[in-house]
């Protein structure tokens, strides 16, 4: 059935995709302000005006210009970046590595923390430990990650400066990349000291993403450890000797998994929107600080474009997602 699930899974992505691309490129032609006035400089005649809109296609209506993007998308042109006069593609193309190590990695970090701190406040329930884990996650899902990302810049960044607080590396390395995905690269090109670096300039924004998730998969993950430790076949196992730890981690984990899963796969989706606001605080080279830049310059085309790359990201996301769960629990995958 797995097959079958996929494919009208990846059915869909088209119809959902136009149906996004309608939406929003409407929404950006009915909101008030005009990006050509902020692309000419001073002086310019109407003359200049109207042959720049007639350049980007803003002279027609709404519905031819959709018509007319919507077919130069379909051929892979998300048309020319108003604002840096560079094509969307590229743009996205070149950013987008940049986002998805430092979501992936926060994702990783967050997923790892969170079973463990799951795991421990299992383990010693109704004890210290467990309080302990338990205000430490009501702390971490409290405050925003944007928020923590502030304090990190106050902390570590200005009054005891150990850590970077902008760029993704320094600019006086000498490595020259052939991909963008900077940090897979030096990893399999085994240059330690570049990916030291790499780290080092990762390691606040990706933690500030990742405490906020953590939090929530940590709660989620305790209580269905909680209500798995109650089965039968759990109480069967401690009627055979085993010890708690063996239980709680051959036992019990795998089945509530289930639910975590399911929620971290949807919280990655809100952890990739966050990537908005943690890359213009730390001045991170990725897709979600171009957005913002975007989105003050109004530049059309490429809120488009990106608006279509986060989308395309979020479907396969839910699509993993839906797998991974089919794949833990089989009542699901045998229907």
């Amino acid at each position: 059935m797995a097959p079958r699930f996929i494919l009208r899974r990846l059915l869909l992505i088209l119809p959902t995709l136009f149906g996004v691309s309608i939406i929003v490129f409407v929404l950006l032609r009915v909101i008030p302000g005009d990006p050509i006035v902020m692309m000419i400089p001073p002086g310019a005649t109407q003359a200049d005006i109207d042959n720049l809109r007639q350049l980007y296609g803003l002279d027609k209506s709404i519905l031819d210009q959709y018509l007319i993007w919507f077919g130069a998308v379909l051929d892979g042109d998300f048309g020319i970046s108003i604002s840096l006069r560079q094509d969307v593609v590229g743009l996205i193309v070149s950013r987008l590595p940049a986002t998805l190590e430092l979501a992936l990695s926060a994702m990783v970090l967050a997923v790892v923390l969170g079973i463990t701190m799951a795991i421990i406040g299992t383990y010693w329930q109704n004890r210290w430990p467990e309080a302990v884990i338990d205000g430490i996650s009501g702390f971490n899902q409290a405050i925003p990650d944007f928020l923590w990302g502030l304090i990190f810049i106050l902390m570590l960044g200005v009054l005891w400066p150990i850590l970077p607080i902008s760029g993704r590396i320094d600019p006086r390395t000498g490595m020259e990349f052939t991909t963008q995905f900077y940090l897979a690269e030096s990893l399999l090109r085994g240059e330690f000291s570049i990916l030291a670096d790499l780290v080092r300039h990762m390691l606040l924004p990706m933690v500030a993403l990742a405490l906020p998730l953590t939090a929530v998969i940590t709660r989620t993950l305790k209580a269905s450890l909680f209500e798995t430790m109650t089965q039968d076949y759990i109480m069967l196992s401690e009627i055979k000797g085993f010890s708690r730890w063996r239980i709680l981690i051959v036992e019990a984990l795998r089945n509530a998994l289930i639910p975590t899963v399911a929620l971290s796969g949807v919280q990655f989706n809100f952890l990739v929107g966050g990537t908005v606001l943690i890359e213009r605080i730390f001045s991170y080279p990725g897709i979600g600080n171009m957005a913002i830049g975007a989105v003050i310059d109004r530049d059309l085309p490429l809120i488009q474009g990106l608006i279509i790359t986060f989308a395309i990201i979020f479907i396969f996301t839910n699509l993993l997602i839906d797998l991974s769960y089919r794949l833990l629990n089989p009542r699901v995958a045998n229907e």
